[in-house]
């Protein structure tokens, strides 16, 4: 059994033989090759469905057309295929619902478009990245169901709430990145039941409303992203007591109130609050654009607003106040895992 590699830097290829010195391929890696066909046409057809023991397949970076063929269902070792910053395009490539086997899928930085699939979210995989592509749509109500530890949806055109399901994610979930893209709606409190996720992200959206008190409940958060978005209200005091929290963005909406542990984490750089409506702070938005928020979504309210007091936890994971630690060098946090789906070329 092989694996056959493409070095791009050196023009070698490279086999690597298992003991049984059985002749076959099992995996592929042209990550960054920037493989082109005749006349610009490079089809994954006629090819990676030939290889029937193949494990996996990583092309980011070249010039591969098309679709993806559906023969792939039938590999009974598939478990991975990165296509990401390729020239595939049309509908979500369905006939990788086919392949039992994944637990890696990288979609990202392709021209797929249209809506994407309510059984994409039960495949069994850990990591699932589409970002950067042109998917329009609501976000599936199923969510949740995905086992995925890592997901990348930012960057798309998915409109419309963040879907209560999420909740269902609790124990997998780590990093997930909706940056950039056209949601709308107030948070659902059932973000606040991810105990394991360290990475949220939902800034570059149309979002409003105030943040869920469940929030509180992220004890394992490291990053949390609400920037550039249309959020209002006091930011909660017992969220700036997270001690894990060491990135908590919050610039570009219309805050009114931040309590003392929270200016904590202004004065440590660790929460951006610049651009909001805090009168005594600096850099805020101007009295006028404030002013015109407010009076223009003097009616608005969240569907379920009740929902967003719910606290999903009980208040002794962190500490009653940041006091105790303000003399302590802070751990650097590690750099996530979903930020690097952001940049085109491998990961």
């Amino acid at each position: 059994m092989s694996s056959l590699y493409f070095d791009n830097s050196n023009e070698k290829s490279r086999m690597t033989h298992l003991a049984d010195k059985k002749k076959a391929v099992a995996g592929i890696d042209f990550n960054g090759c920037k493989l082109t066909g005749y006349n610009n046409h490079l089809p994954l057809s006629d090819f990676l469905e030939k290889i029937e023991d193949i494990t996996f397949f990583h092309a980011n970076s070249n010039n591969f057309s098309g679709l993806i063929p559906k023969e792939i269902l039938s590999l009974p070792y598939f478990y991975e295929l990165d296509v990401s910053n390729n020239k595939l395009n049309g509908s979500f490539p369905y006939e990788v619902l086919g392949a039992r086997q994944l637990t890696f899928l990288d979609l990202r930085f392709n021209n797929f478009q249209g809506s994407i699939p309510r059984q994409l979210f039960t495949l069994d995989v850990d990591v699932l990245f589409i970002n950067n592509n042109k998917f329009q749509q609501y976000l599936p109500d199923n969510l949740g169901s995905t086992p995925a530890l890592y997901l990348t949806f930012a960057n798309n055109n998915f409109t419309g709430p963040i879907p209560k399901s999420i909740g269902q994610a609790s124990i997998t979930l780590v990093e997930v990145l909706f940056l950039g893209n056209n949601l709308t709606g107030c948070l659902p409190y059932e973000i606040g039941y991810l105990k394991n996720a360290t990475v949220f992200d939902v800034s570059y959206n149309q979002l409003i409303g105030p943040i869920p008190l469940s929030f509180q409940c992220l004890f394992k958060i490291e990053l949390l992203d609400l920037a550039y978005n249309q959020f209002y209200g006091q930011v909660p005091e017992n969220i700036c007591k997270l001690q894990t929290l060491t990135n908590f963005s919050l610039q570009y909406n219309y805050f009114t109130e931040v309590g003392p542990e929270c200016r904590k984490m202004i004065t440590k750089k660790r929460l951006n609050v610049t651009m909001n409506c805090i009168q005594d702070l600096p850099h805020q938005r101007s009295k006028y654009d404030c002013d015109s928020f407010f009076s223009a979504n003097k009616y608005h309210t969240c569907p379920d607003l009740k929902s967003l007091k719910i606290i999903p936890c009980s208040n002794n994971h962190y500490s009653g106040s940041l006091s105790a630690s303000d003399h302590q060098p802070m751990a650097v946090a590690p750099s996530p895992r979903s930020y690097h789906t952001l940049i085109p070329h491998r990961l």
